[in-house]
């Protein structure tokens, strides 16, 4: 029996469109799979340093935030891949998580440095990436011990002028990485050489400070928020600040370098980011949901627990600032003879 021709057209265009709707529906790369659907299975934080490290700690308040505020439905899981001051975690997050936009990544300034420095070991760096959102930041400390005879920044510059041989300074990071960095911008900016320094590097904060305390170095390059239950408690005088202007609260009334003629800046920071080539509406998620977030009072209150400043930026101003700090790091790392 011969179909009519109207009911065989009609039969066609039938079965051409389930055709269609259901390999829209199926495809990976469909437009609608991208951002209708996003997110629909849980996420991973991955942070570049071990248990316990401000990286992780950074990024389990961020996942437990998100989930208290309900900001976002999705499981947030946490995975540390530490080793080679964050590059270990950066390649293998480019290289092996590669186009998951569920997969997302936490670091800090440490990512820019040890690809332009002489020995860094990464190839890669935030140019990889896409930046999602500034987290938190903080600031570089110059300190020493309370009974130094150094109270202010500029007497302990003059010292550094006249005989650098006469002063050590210790940081928690090796030679051409975070630390030595804070350390070194000051002077650097105040016309001395960083080369003719004697910087010593520790196995982490706790061994510099402990040498300072202890009398085997007289000065220490640190992040503020580090040093704050020493401040409290008397051992050490904090003589600047890399921060734009003075900070609030117990950090008052320590001044910054540029109030002490020192013209520099140096912020460090924790931000989040995606794989290069982030799909622009899961770009736009996470814009929200962090700047939601960062307007919290359960992210203040982290925050404050933790001893961080907002430093919220969105992507555009975060990649913009991200440019900024690698020009200042490179200035840095070549008055060191250690840039590439």
């Amino acid at each position: 029996m011969k179909m009519n021709r109207n009911k065989r057209f009609w039969w066609v265009s039938l079965i051409v469109t389930v055709v269609m709707l259901t390999t829209a529906a199926c495809s990976p790369s469909g437009s609608n799979s991208s951002t209708a659907k996003y997110p629909d299975k849980p996420f991973t934080i991955v942070a570049p340093s071990g248990a316990g490290g401000g990286l992780d700690l950074t990024a389990r308040a961020l996942s437990k935030s998100l989930a208290n505020t309900k900001l976002v439905e999705q499981a947030i899981l946490v995975e540390n891949r530490p080793g080679g001051g964050q590059a270990v975690g950066l390649a293998d997050y480019i290289t092996k998580d590669k186009n998951d936009p569920y997969k997302l990544f936490l670091p800090s300034a440490p990512i820019i440095i040890n690809h332009y420095k002489r020995e860094g070991t990464s190839p890669y760096s935030h140019k990889d990436l896409t930046p999602l959102a500034q987290l938190t930041k903080d600031y570089g400390a110059i300190a020493v011990p309370v009974d130094s005879k150094y109270k202010d920044l500029p007497s302990l510059i003059a010292d550094l002028k006249s005989n650098p041989d006469s002063v050590i300074l210790a940081g928690g990071s090796a030679p051409g990485s975070q630390d030595h960095l804070i350390a070194m911008l000051p002077a650097y900016k105040a016309g001395i050489d960083p080369k003719t320094i004697k910087f010593i590097s520790y196995d982490g904060g706790g061994e510099a400070l402990t040498a300072l305390l202890g009398g085997t170095a007289n000065v220490l390059a640190s992040d503020i928020s580090g040093l704050s239950e020493y401040i409290e408690a008397g051992q050490v005088r904090v003589l600047g600040i890399s921060a734009p202007e003075r900070l609030p609260g117990e950090f008052k009334d320590i001044p910054t370098y540029k109030e002490q003629g020192i013209d520099a800046e140096f912020v460090i920071w924790r931000g989040l980011f995606g794989q290069k080539d982030m799909d622009a509406n899961h770009v736009k998620y996470w814009e929200e949901k962090v700047k939601q977030l960062s307007e919290s009072e359960e992210w203040k209150k982290e925050l404050e627990a933790n001893g961080w400043e907002n430093g919220y930026k969105n992507s555009a101003d975060f990649t913009a600032f991200l440019g900024e700090q690698e020009k200042l790091i490179q200035e840095i790392l070549k008055s060191l003879d250690m840039l590439k």
